[in-house]
């Protein structure tokens, strides 16, 4: 449909006003609003986090097409609800104890809401007590960000208060930010571990996944 493509080009070049309109002019053509956001804001951000890997965008391109799609996500949310619409799973993120960095961490969450996951975004500077909370209210998935070495280490408080807590095998945790690397997450017993935004959505696609099967017995 001519009014979904034009919603995906609008968001993969960073034209908030434009996708806004898109989004209103779709559900006025009756398109469902589970369609605007699959085929339209899902799709779009595919791309993008496609062209990220490709090196034909940078982070600047990418934060500014996750707020256009972010913008006309926030009209589809209403019908999103009223349709029953369900979500990828719930995510709560946030940069750790003593660290206020967040563009990575917003762009994530960005990448993430737009493949369909329901965010609990809990800022900069989070306590490890303040993410055990998040899984008590049912978070599936914590995502954590440090860009400095002087509070990556705080991760490892983080994951040890989720496990001191009794929730620890009912839950994900994914780490990433500049310092960060795979053999890091595997020291402090993290599940997965994202290089950056584009590969954030799969590494937390493929821990949820392993979540719930354990969950399943599976």
């Amino acid at each position: 449909m001519e009014t979904l493509e034009q919603l995906r080009e609008a968001v993969i070049d960073g034209q908030t006003a434009v996708a806004v309109e898109q989004t209103r002019r779709g559900l006025a053509e009756g398109i469902a609003a589970q369609t605007l956001f699959d085929d339209g804001l899902m799709a779009a951000m595919r791309r993008v986090g496609e062209l990220f890997e490709e090196g034909e965008v940078f982070v600047p391109e990418m934060l500014v097409a996750s707020r256009a799609m972010t913008a006309a996500l926030e009209l589809l949310r209403p019908e999103l609800v009223a349709e029953g619409a369900s979500t990828s799973g719930r995510v709560a993120i946030g940069t750790v104890m003593g660290d206020l960095h967040d563009i990575g961490k917003n762009l994530v969450a960005m990448m993430l809401q737009g493949n369909g996951f329901e965010i609990d975004d809990l800022g900069t500077d989070v306590y490890p007590e303040r993410f055990v909370q998040a899984v008590r209210d049912g978070a599936e998935v914590v995502a954590m960000s440090a860009l400095l070495t002087t509070t990556m280490t705080n991760m490892k408080a983080v994951v040890d208060a989720i496990a001191e807590a009794g929730l620890r095998d009912g839950v994900g945790i994914v780490i990433g930010g500049a310092p960060i690397t795979q053999t890091f997450a595997e020291a402090i017993g993290a599940d997965g571990y994202a290089r950056d935004a584009s590969s954030a959505v799969r590494t937390v696609d493929a821990v949820l996944a392993g979540v719930r099967a354990g969950a399943n017995g599976s």
